[in-house]
């Protein structure tokens, strides 16, 4: 890892403090040129140390030697995922206001986007000198993982788009690739046939499933018993409150934080539920109070042709059990689990955002 000092803190900067700027490596072998642009944006507007670490680890230890410095990532949602994860297993999120600078492909950036992150580099470089801190409920399961925008049960499949971005460059699949675009000069061989290529399914993004068409991953749904490609058998309790018990089939629990921006809560991405709309239960400091809000689809048991039923609800834990689920927590998919809590925490981190 290495670390660069640019810059003199502005005389009347808003922020005042400041920066630490850890860029993300997939952000630096992804699009080097935007990385370039937000870095001197940021160092003409305040005091900057740039940290360029080489893994996770190098980053977690920048971020914990911090000081006093404002973190500021650059890179894509995983990349706010670990430091936001760090933080909160350092106890530490309470005094660190972060700040992104998303740099990926669209999908590898739909948190950014949902949360109200601008997505081009100089807007979201203006937003870190001049924008304010947004207090925002973190959603935190019973094993210390933490959710910022949405929460998925069946786990959606992580596009292709984010698994090529998160493979290093040493992987077979993208070594050979690369390989053939700088060197072939006769007819394009068909990319699935040639040795060393492997399908999406096997380089690393996720389980492997059975194939779709085309050699491609099969739609969403690890589980299957009988009462259709992605229904499950879960027992789906808020508050304490039992909402769904095992005699029905679950197509979709669909959970999303007070953090959205409203625009974002229409399913798209895999945040929200489809039903758009503001938050009512929005607190006075810009929390959601506490609250996420749960949508389930589901089916009665036997009724694989009727019209599948919606449940809503809102609340501050969230407990799923039955036969082994995974689950999409906003880029990460995790599990098998058979039981899983999660819990709010209400206006547990900071995020800087553009005024208005």
């Amino acid at each position: 890892m290495s670390a660069q000092h640019h810059g003199q803190p502005p005389p009347d900067s808003d922020q005042g403090r400041p920066l630490l700027v850890v860029i993300d490596p997939v952000a630096r072998r992804t699009d080097g040129e935007s990385v370039r642009i937000a870095k001197d944006v940021l160092c003409a507007g305040a005091s900057a140390k740039i940290c360029l670490p080489d893994g996770p680890e190098e980053a977690a230890r920048a971020l914990a030697r911090r000081g006093n410095r404002r973190p500021v990532v650059i890179g894509d949602d995983r990349a706010l995922l670990r430091a936001v994860a760090l933080l909160h297993r350092d106890r530490a999120l309470t005094d660190a206001t972060l700040a992104l600078i998303p740099i990926g492909a669209t999908p590898t950036v739909a948190l950014a986007r949902a949360l109200g992150v601008p997505t081009g580099a100089v807007a979201a470089a203006r937003a870190v000198l001049d924008g304010v801190d947004k207090q925002l409920d973190l959603l935190v399961d019973d094993s210390g993982g933490v959710v910022l925008g949405g929460l998925r049960i069946p786990a959606l499949p992580p596009s292709s788009a984010d698994r090529t971005a998160h493979q290093p460059w040493w992987a077979p699949s993208v070594r050979t690739y690369r390989t053939l675009v700088r060197t072939l000069s006769g007819p394009v061989p068909v990319l699935g046939s040639l040795p060393g290529v492997r399908r999406a399914a096997d380089d690393g993004g996720g389980e492997e499933r059975p194939g779709g068409p085309a050699g491609l991953p099969a739609p969403a749904g690890p589980e299957r018993n009988g009462h259709g490609p992605s229904s499950q058998r879960l027992r789906i309790e808020a508050d304490g409150v039992l909402l769904i018990d095992l005699d029905r089939a679950v197509e979709d629990i669909a959970v999303s934080t007070s953090g959205l921006a409203p625009a974002m809560r229409g399913g798209s991405d895999g945040y929200g539920d489809g039903s758009g709309g503001s938050d009512d239960a929005s607190g006075a400091d810009g929390s959601g109070g506490g609250l996420v809000h749960v949508s389930i689809r589901w089916r009665p048991d036997g009724d694989r042709a009727g019209i599948a039923q919606t449940m809503t609800a809102r609340a501050r834990s969230l407990t799923v059990s039955g036969p082994d689920f995974h689950y999409r927590a906003d880029a990460i998919v995790g599990g098998p689990v058979r039981a899983r809590t999660w819990t709010v925490q209400p206006g547990a981190w900071r995020l800087t955002l553009p005024k208005g």
